[in-house]
């Protein structure tokens, strides 16, 4: 058998594992969570956009890679429904960005959002055990 042949196999054995080793979360999924985590990510004090998707990114080890064409249209969104506030300021190299913060109705909204996934999550995992929540 040509050596070459085995390098290549092997190669290519090692991409595709690495390629599929970790799972896709599904697009619903990332789309429910996206307005309770950006909530509590603002709860924290304001932020801009970029960083929010940096914090979701460190915070789910990179299984979460938002991106700016689906952060924006929720913030928009949120900001529509009067949950979040935004204001125009410079970075600390001079650039104009866009900070985003919490508003009271937002408060309330992020306790909600608290409440059904904390019932979501008792509820699977009473499942898992195969008990009742």
């Amino acid at each position: 058998m040509n050596p070459n042949f085995i390098q290549k196999k092997c190669a290519l054995d090692i991409h595709v594992v690495s390629m599929y080793s970790v799972p896709m979360i599904r697009k619903e999924l990332v789309a429910a969570s996206a307005e309770p985590l950006i909530l509590s990510l603002l709860s924290r004090g304001e932020s801009y956009g970029y960083a929010i998707i940096q914090e979701v990114k460190a915070r789910s080890e990179g299984q979460l890679n938002w991106t700016d064409g689906m952060l924006y249209p929720v913030l928009h969104r949120m900001e529509r429904r009067g949950l979040i506030k935004s204001r125009w300021g410079e970075s600390e190299t001079g650039r104009k960005r866009k900070y985003y913060s919490l508003k009271q109705d937002g408060k309330a909204a992020m306790q909600k959002h608290h409440e059904h996934w904390t019932l979501i999550h008792n509820v699977l995992a009473g499942l898992r055990k195969g008990q009742h929540a």
